[in-house]
């Protein structure tokens, strides 16, 4: 039992759990003070740098959201697993944790190649991926800030055959998907705490994200959100060196550009 049951259906929450999960988090982040010792980038630098104003971005994430919305509602409907009675027929918990691996193994496999791809080419680059990285400095809203194709293609879509391939019901993609929605905001987060979890578990990160973001990473580190993978496998990856910065806070500093420098 879960503490939704007998007020709205696994397939409601499946759908718009994730979304409320993404604006606490990110708005969480959103409301702390300025941290000024544990950012990756100074706020001076933020400002610059970024060229798309916060109001802006938040109706970018707004749209995609409203397109997942309406793809994670219709694909739950069509794949609900419930029996006569209509109660969802819920696996053992072994088996949840299998496809929960499972689709993560999917979403990383979809996502690599597919953002891959969109920096590979030149038009999709150009018009249609650059729009993520207008947010040279990324921070946590901005995570899911994106031209509406990529957000189809490459989020909607990948969540979309993750939840298809594991074979899992829509109370586990509950679990599934506000994780990786938490997830994919604090790799955007731009900061680096003290006791985060993710850094200690995850080599694919809030600073290993952060490389990609910047010019001499643009074409590393595509694994998102879970490991680092394919990176590894295709040679496009590049780890990094965290560097305290004599006015506070830290730098990702990418090995191989130190390398060639």
């Amino acid at each position: 039992m879960v503490f939704w049951e007998g007020y709205v259906s696994d397939e409601v929450m499946g759908t718009f759990a994730p979304i409320v999960v993404y604006w606490l988090y990110a708005g969480a982040y959103q409301l702390l003070p300025p941290l000024d010792n544990y950012r990756l980038h100074t706020r001076r630098e933020e400002d610059e740098k970024n060229s798309m104003p916060l109001p802006s971005v938040v109706k970018g994430v707004l749209l995609q959201q409203l397109v997942q919305a309406t793809v994670a509602l219709g694909l739950f409907l069509l794949t609900s697993k419930a029996n006569i009675s209509g109660v969802t027929i819920q696996p053992s918990i072994p088996v949840q944790i299998v496809q929960i691996v499972i689709a993560m193994l999917v979403m990383d496999t979809w996502q690599y190649f597919v953002h891959r791809y969109m920096h590979q080419n030149k038009f999709l680059y150009r018009h249609v991926h650059s729009q993520h990285h207008r947010l040279v400095v990324p921070y946590a809203i901005g995570a899911l800030y994106n031209h509406p194709l990529e957000g189809l293609l490459l989020d909607t879509f990948g969540g979309a055959l993750s939840f298809l391939v594991s074979g899992m019901t829509a109370r586990t993609a509950v679990i599934f998907f506000c994780f990786a929605v938490i997830k994919t905001v604090d790799d955007h987060c731009g900061l680096w705490l003290p006791g985060n979890i993710f850094h200690l578990l995850f080599q694919n990160n809030t600073a290993y994200h952060d490389i990609h973001h910047q010019l001499q990473g643009l074409k590393y580190n595509y694994s998102q959100p879970f490991f680092p993978i394919w990176d590894k496998l295709f040679g496009t990856y590049m780890p990094y060196n965290l560097v305290k910065r004599p006015e506070g806070g830290f730098e990702a500093r990418a090995m191989k550009a130190m390398k060639d420098s």
